[in-house]
């Protein structure tokens, strides 16, 4: 009874019945004035096709302009104030503004080094290219001096993770989307007091809204009770609003500055497999030492000194200061971060430019394949150039709306020859591509239309490191225990392929 109880006064429970309300509320009012009066029922159905004509000339995914299009024209009393409230993609002008001018402030201590360029340039024009584009569009460089290690699971990620925080002597800085109590956050607390207790600056952020359903609201106080510096990002308001829509998906975890973690994995236990959900949890992460560990430092402070009125010198955080010894060269490593604060796609484009400069193999894993025209097109093209390209998604969906959506792109992408497998013995929730024996990345960005639009996200571009084979092989061994999906899987009954195509439709706004 009292889990019940509970559950019932949950911020999850109480904030979704008042945003229930809020809707009946407003699309109550909304249809009774109309009802009662012409003359502003004829003003609301004219701004209705005002906003279409400005959704359709709108430069913007033609799946997200349609999947407004419709519900506006369906309902053209009360659809076009609802896309005047809810249709913006971007963030608070608030955020906006205060992490727009964060960026702005520090965009020169991530220039890119002209001899590391050359070097790229002079092995491969066209990963030089991909390298400038995340240097030019993203902001972040790529660099050398840099260690990497591919971990083929979440529960072997966290033993290093563990290590690494053990061995922290100056600060440890940790940015994640969920973060759930537990046998592995108690593990990882009792380090984190103990670094605090002994003068260790900790920092901790976490994206309210991916947390709402397994953090007290108040858990950013018990932190700081720990003497851990610690802040929710975009904290949950239940008002209906589309700033909650923008979360921070990212993983970042940076250690003493020479040290960072990142990839698919949160902060809960089945991330680790001490508690299924939907059988083997099957994750990835990457650990980073040297010089490359400085975007992911960068990464961190552009988001968290603004959100707290804070202001600090970035360079006393840079690699060298605690290192003790420059790493040998090992390929080239770029993370970057992809933000809903501009325009520009980032990690959408990443994936398109190695899909298009893909001469032998693809590899994807991917929790999600909820992709637009322009990535379904490009993965079939190369396909149908004699690419073997190859896609892994879960045999145990976490979400099976979602799941039912990602099976309605298979037959498309079956027939242009893209080898698509489940993960039979559970969910797979890491995002990975690798490509050619050359280049790789490992991150955050799912293959859908909220990691690729909406959200904060993550990834370390790869070329040339030894970890790229680690991944290679990883790939090749989840083949092992996946089943292939046929066309004859793909030919679904009529009910299931009208709501799948109906959910498609309806897919960027999921």
């Amino acid at each position: 009874m009292k889990k019940l109880a509970k559950f019932l006064f949950s911020r999850l429970v109480v904030g979704i019945l008042v945003l229930f309300l809020q809707i009946y509320w407003f699309v109550a009012i909304v249809f009774q004035i109309g009802e009662h009066n012409d003359l502003l029922s004829f003003i609301l159905k004219t701004f209705s096709i005002v906003v279409v004509i400005y959704i359709i000339n709108k430069d913007d995914n033609p799946a997200y302009k349609l999947a407004w299009v419709i519900p506006i024209l369906t309902v053209p009393i009360l659809g076009g104030i609802m896309y005047l409230y809810l249709g913006n993609k971007k963030p608070s002008r608030r955020l906006r503004k205060v992490l727009d001018q964060e960026f702005r402030d520090t965009a020169f201590l991530l220039m890119q080094k002209k001899e590391i360029y050359d070097e790229v340039e002079a092995q491969d024009p066209v990963v030089a290219g991909q390298s400038e584009y995340i240097s030019q569009y993203a902001g972040f460089p790529a660099h050398k001096h840099t260690q990497t290690k591919y971990f083929s699971s979440g529960e072997e990620c966290y033993e290093a993770v563990l290590e690494e925080l053990r061995k922290a002597e100056h600060y440890i800085f940790m940015e994640y989307f969920i973060v759930k109590e537990g046998s592995m956050m108690d593990e990882m607390l009792d380090i984190l007091k103990e670094k605090a207790a002994n003068g260790v600056d900790v920092r901790f952020m976490y994206d309210d809204v991916g947390c709402i359903s397994v953090l007290d609201a108040d858990f950013y106080k018990k932190m700081e009770s720990y003497g851990i510096s610690c802040m929710r990002f975009n904290t949950f308001v239940p008002v209906i609003s589309t700033a909650w829509n923008n979360r921070d998906h990212r993983k970042i975890m940076v250690i003493d500055g020479h040290t960072a973690f990142t990839g698919g994995f949160n902060l809960a236990d089945e991330y680790i497999n001490r508690e299924e959900r939907f059988g083997y949890w099957k994750d990835s992460g990457i650990m980073i030492k040297g010089d490359a560990v400085w975007n992911l430092t960068v990464m961190f402070l552009q988001v968290w000194n603004p959100l707290r009125k804070q202001k600090e010198d970035y360079k006393q955080y840079r690699p060298k200061r605690y290192m003790e010894e420059r790493p040998e060269n090992d390929g080239y490593v770029q993370p970057y971060s992809d933000t809903p604060l501009d325009s520009e796609t980032v990690g959408e484009n990443i994936y398109l430019n190695i899909i298009s400069s893909a001469v032998k193999y693809l590899y994807i894993t991917t929790p999600y394949l909820i992709i637009d025209n322009e990535l379904s097109t490009a993965l079939c093209l190369a396909a149908k150039r004699g690419v073997d390209v190859r896609i892994i998604t879960p045999g145990i969906p976490d979400k099976k709306l979602v799941f039912l959506v990602s099976q309605s792109y298979y037959h498309k992408l079956v027939d242009a020859g893209i080898k698509i497998y489940e993960y039979t013995p559970g969910f797979i929730h890491a995002k990975n591509v690798v490509c050619d024996d050359k280049i790789a990345t490992v991150g955050t960005v799912n293959w859908d239309y909220r990691s690729l639009y909406l959200h904060f996200e993550c990834g370390v571009f790869l070329y040339n490191t030894s970890s790229i084979q680690d991944i290679y092989d990883d790939f090749m061994k989840t083949v092992e225990v996946s089943r292939q999906v046929t066309r004859e899987d793909c030919m679904k009954p009529l009910p299931a392929l009208m709501t799948q195509s109906i959910l498609r439709v309806f897919s960027p706004l999921l």
